[in-house]
């Protein structure tokens, strides 16, 4: 794949994510929607409820944006942002109200349903629980499929990332760069695996053989 540092490569790009965890997650239940690119101030993305929000000849769609000065982290994050928003999207169409307090506060019924489709829930007094992170099934898709960092991320002037060349934070100050958090390894000979947050060195006790870096 060629490198995500476009605007118009991201836009395709987070389509053909959308449709993978439409497949892995929901078993292709839910129509794709306009995925969109826009600042969100406090968040790193939102869905519309909306069932008109985008309108064309072709019809009308829901909108699930992801925050334009979020793209460039890790791509298992921006996957797990993308897939809390489709659980959101999930929900609306089943009839189950998953937040109140003006839709900010994410109630036990979103936490079922994020945690049944590859995600980690924790909880805030604010928010509820509205704090989700990629769990085992998410990051063994991401994996599986070979989804890369996104690479191009809007200036917004508190601290944005773009991997691979450092963190410009509006001062003209270089902040060591994030890099995606996850390695698979896997054992040539049985094909057990495990996965890590850093480089190791590791066998497999049943085959007695040392495990190799996944892809």
């Amino acid at each position: 794949m060629k490198e995500l540092t476009s605007y118009n490569r991201v836009a395709g790009y987070l389509n053909k994510v959308f449709d993978l965890l439409n497949a892995e997650f929901f078993e292709n239940a839910l129509s794709r929607p306009t995925i969109t690119i826009q600042s969100t101030p406090r968040a790193y993305g939102h869905f519309s409820l909306r069932e008109d929000t985008w309108i064309s000849k072709l019809g009308a769609s829901h909108e699930i944006n992801i925050g334009a000065g979020t793209l460039a982290r890790p791509i298992e994050e921006v996957a797990a942002t993308l897939l809390h928003e489709m659980v959101h999207y999930f929900n609306y169409e089943n009839g189950v109200q998953d937040c109140s307090r003006g839709n900010t506060y994410h109630n036990r019924k979103f936490k079922e349903a994020a945690e049944a489709h590859g995600l980690v829930v924790s909880h805030s007094d604010k928010y509820g629980w509205a704090h989700t992170a990629p769990g085992e099934a998410l990051l063994d898709f991401i994996l599986e499929n070979g989804l890369t960092d996104i690479l191009i991320n809007r200036n917004e002037f508190t601290g944005f990332q773009i991997a691979g060349t450092g963190t410009h934070n509006g001062t003209g100050i270089i902040i060591p760069p994030r890099t995606s958090s996850t390695r698979k390894y896997i054992c040539p000979c049985c094909g057990n695996s495990v996965r890590a947050t850093k480089t190791v060195h590791i066998a497999c006790l049943d085959c007695a053989e040392q495990m190799v870096l996944a892809g």
